[in-house]
């Protein structure tokens, strides 16, 4: 769809909201029934709500000119069903735009960047003292005190937190069998799904061990913090990250285990993504609390296994490097398919959220480094 642009100041007009009836039903399958916004809303000057630092495009860094030609291209529909575009510099946000589905307070479906989340919760469940650093090198089964290892797989024992935050776990279940345990309800509660998941895989291979993009390996991850937490993990993630980082509108739903969606599912508002996003750039602190260790953040994101040649991995984290004309730039992901994503550019202390309802990842992975950086890169 074609919308027109609307460039305001924050003081002119407020962001567009959903409405308290489609915020009181929202979900993956309601926000596709949103009505697409006849006009985008695009703000070079965002306010300063929701405990998020705010500043001016152009004053605060990065060019004017160039971003918003970027936005008249997205709200014509050149790079893909965009829904929000946001930036922010230096911890401060400059740049706020919604598109088509996007509301400034409706919670956009995240999908695989959920395993970030849960990555980070890991992080916070080590900052509150339920685990170590040295037990991310710790088998996953050591936690899982129902579950009975003379039934497991061979080498199933050795895996550890690690290996299954940096999908390297080993564990290979053909699609088959995997789709009659989901099958069976009784098998999935609680720690019984990683009991199937240990027994049915085939025999684990020594580590380091091949990179394999599955849902089995964040199931594994949300089944060690609701095992070390006190109370559930769901609980938890409400408490100990969501109300810390002044989330109020989002929806992390329940998975087949019982447990809080740990490969995809969660949903948030754009604005608090870039709260995710600050909480890494500010190396595990948001509000002056330190949430998550510093120690932990470096080594989340950074480059722990290959999965490719141009992108790397870390604890549910990808890490990439882009190419803007001649000058190549490190970029921390979070990805989700739709096309959602959490930029990270540190050398220039960039941050950038995109939601989007593409049928697959959409261009702007790849694009967005050439069309956002060289603002930020003149500006310095």
């Amino acid at each position: 769809m074609w919308l027109t642009s609307s460039f305001v100041l924050s003081a002119e007009i407020d962001p567009p909201k959903a409405t308290e009836s489609e915020l009181a039903k929202a979900s993956y399958t309601e926000e596709k029934k949103l009505e697409d916004l006849s006009t985008a809303f695009i703000d070079t000057s965002p306010n300063a709500e929701d405990g998020l630092a705010a500043g001016t495009l152009g004053i605060d860094g990065g060019q004017v000119d160039p971003i918003l030609q970027f936005a008249n291209e997205i709200a014509a529909g050149t790079h893909g069903e965009v829904d929000s575009l946001l930036i922010s510099h230096r911890g401060k946000l400059l740049f706020e735009s919604y598109f088509r589905r996007g509301r400034v307070n409706y919670p956009h479906y995240q999908m695989s960047i959920t395993k970030s989340y849960t990555a980070l919760a890991v992080g916070r469940a080590i900052q509150c003292g339920y685990l170590t650093m040295d037990d991310l090198n710790r088998p996953a089964c050591e936690f899982l005190t129902e579950l009975d290892p003379s039934r497991f797989a061979k080498g199933a024992a050795t895996i550890t937190l690690a290996d299954v935050m940096t999908m390297r776990s080993g564990i290979r279940i053909p699609q088959k069998i995997q789709q009659q345990i989901r099958s069976d309800t009784a098998k999935n509660q609680g720690q019984h799904q990683v009991q199937m998941f240990f027994e049915r895989t085939a025999p684990i291979l020594s580590a380091p061990r091949e990179f394999k993009y599955q849902g089995i390996d964040p199931a594994i991850t949300m089944q060690v913090i609701e095992a070390v937490v006190p109370g559930s993990a769901e609980n938890f993630l409400k408490k100990e990250l969501l109300e810390k980082l002044k989330i109020t509108q989002s929806h992390w739903p329940e998975d087949i285990n019982g447990l809080p969606k740990s490969a995809a599912g969660s949903s948030m508002c754009s604005r608090d993504m870039v709260k995710w996003g600050l909480l890494v750039r500010q190396q595990g602190q948001f509000n002056g609390e330190q949430l998550i260790p510093a120690e932990y953040i470096e080594q989340a994101t950074r480059q722990l296994c290959a999965p490719s040649d141009t992108n790397s991995y870390g604890f549910f984290f990808w890490q990439s490097v882009a190419e803007v004309g001649e000058t190549k730039i490190e970029c921390v992901t979070c990805r989700g398919a739709g096309g959602q994503f959490i930029f990270f550019f540190p050398k220039l202390d960039v941050i950038t959220i995109v939601t989007s309802h593409n049928k697959g990842m959409g261009p702007l992975l790849k694009t967005l480094p050439e069309r956002i950086l060289p603002s930020f890169e003149q500006a310095q």
